[in-house]
C-alpha cells in the first residue's frame, strides 16, 4: 500500500501584521520634466493627477529598495528576521531576469532561511503576491512571509516620450502577513485579457510604452464591477470600508473607481499625485502612507486593488495593523 504524503490538518486566518516604505531621495516635479518635453505642469496635472515623481538613483535599486522597506516592516512587525519563512518581492524591473531579487532581500533582511522567489504580473504584482503569501500562512507552510513590491522603473522609461516619462516613479513598499485569530486578508479575486496584452508592453529597444487613452478607457469601464465583486468575495459592503487603495496608476481612474463603488466613508490613496506611478509598489506604499500620516489606523478595512500589463488584476480587503 502507497503510504499517504503529510498534508495540512486545517486551515488559520491570516492578517498584515507589519508594514514598511522605501522612497527615492530624489524627486522630479513637472516643471522639470517640462523643460526636456513637450509639456507643462497643468497639462499633466489635467490627465493624470501627478504633480512629482520619485526617481531613483545609481545606488538605489530594486534589491537595495525592497531590503530596507522589509526591514522596516519586520520592526514594525515586532518579529524576528529569522522567524520569516518565505520571501516574496513583486516586480517587473529588475535589470536581468536572474538571479531574482527576493533571495538578496532575503539575505540582507537576515531571513537566513526563507523561501525566496520574484513574481511578475507587472503593477498588479503586489495584490497576486499579497494572496500568495496570505494562502502559504493560512495553509501552515510557514508563519510569517514578507511580500514587497519593488520597482525601479524608471530605468525603462524612454525619457524622450511624453506618453510614458510624465508617468512613472520608483519605490518600494513592504507586508508582513502573520497567522490571525480572524480573517484579515480576504480571498482575492483576480483576472485577466491577454487579448489587450499589446496596451503596454517593451519595445524592441526595451523602452516601456502605452496606450495611455486605452489603458484609461479600459481601466473606468471595467475596474469598478471588479472592486465590487472584490468587496461582495470579502463579505462587506463598500460602506463598510475606511480606505480605498487602488492601483496609483493615474488619479482620474482611481477617483472614477472610487465613485462607481460607493465607498463614502471611505479616504481615498492619493499617492500617485508625489509619487507618480510606481508599478507593482504603488499598493503598498500608499497603504503605509495612509497609516503613517493617521487616515487609517488599526482595525479598519481597507480595499486593495491593482493592474497592469497583460493585461491582468487582482484585488483583496484587508485589515490595517
Amino acid at each position: 500500500m502507497t503510504p499517504l504524503l503529510n498534508a495540512p490538518t486545517g486551515l488559520r486566518h491570516s492578517r498584515i501584521i507589519g508594514l514598511g516604505e522605501e522612497r527615492p531621495v530624489q524627486a522630479v516635479t513637472n516643471d522639470e520634466l517640462s523643460t526636456t518635453l513637450d509639456t507643462s505642469d497643468e497639462w499633466i496635472r489635467q490627465r493624470t493627477g501627478i504633480a512629482s515623481r520619485r526617481v531613483a538613483g545609481p545606488e538605489e535599486t530594486v534589491v537595495s529598495m525592497a531590503s530596507e522597506a522589509a526591514l522596516k516592516a519586520v520592526a514594525d512587525a515586532g518579529i524576528d528576521p529569522e522567524q520569516v519563512g518565505l520571501v516574496i518581492v513583486a516586480t517587473c524591473s529588475m535589470p536581468q531576469p536572474i538571479p531574482g531579487a527576493a533571495p538578496q532581500v532575503a539575505t540582507a533582511l537576515g531571513a537566513s532561511r526563507a523561501g525566496a522567489f520574484d513574481l511578475n504580473a507587472a503593477c498588479a504584482g503586489f495584490c497576486y503576491a499579497l494572496s500568495v503569501g496570505s494562502d502559504a500562512v493560512r495553509l501552515g507552510t510557514t508563519d510569517y512571509v514578507v511580500v514587497i513590491g519593488a520597482e525601479k522603473i524608471t530605468n525603462w522609461v524612454d525619457w524622450t516620450d511624453r506618453s510614458s516619462a510624465i508617468l512613472f516613479g520608483d519605490g518600494a513598499g513592504a507586508v508582513v502577513i502573520g497567522p490571525s485569530d480572524t480573517p484579515g486578508i480576504s480571498p482575492v479575486v483576480s483576472g485577466s485579457d491577454g487579448t489587450a496584452h499589446h496596451l503596454i508592453d517593451m519595445s524592441e529597444d526595451n523602452r516601456l510604452r502605452l496606450d495611455g487613452p486605452a489603458v484609461f478607457r479600459w481601466a473606468t469601464t471595467t475596474l469598478g464591477d471588479v472592486a465590487l465583486d472584490v468587496c461582495r468575495t470579502a463579505g462587506i459592503d463598500p460602506v463598510d470600508l475606511s480606505a480605498v487603495v487602488l492601483h496609483q496608476a493615474n488619479l482620474r481612474i482611481i477617483n472614477a473607481i472610487a465613485r462607481r463603488i460607493g465607498a463614502d466613508n471611505a479616504v481615498v490613496a492619493t499617492d500617485v499625485v508625489d509619487a507618480g506611478n510606481t508599478s507593482a509598489a504603488s499598493v503598498p506604499l500608499a497603504l503605509a502612507r495612509l497609516r503613517r500620516e493617521g487616515a487609517i489606523t488599526t482595525g479598519d478595512l481597507a480595499l486593495t486593488l491593482s493592474f497592469g500589463s497583460g493585461l491582468t488584476w487582482a484585488g483583496s480587503v484587508v485589515t490595517m495593523p
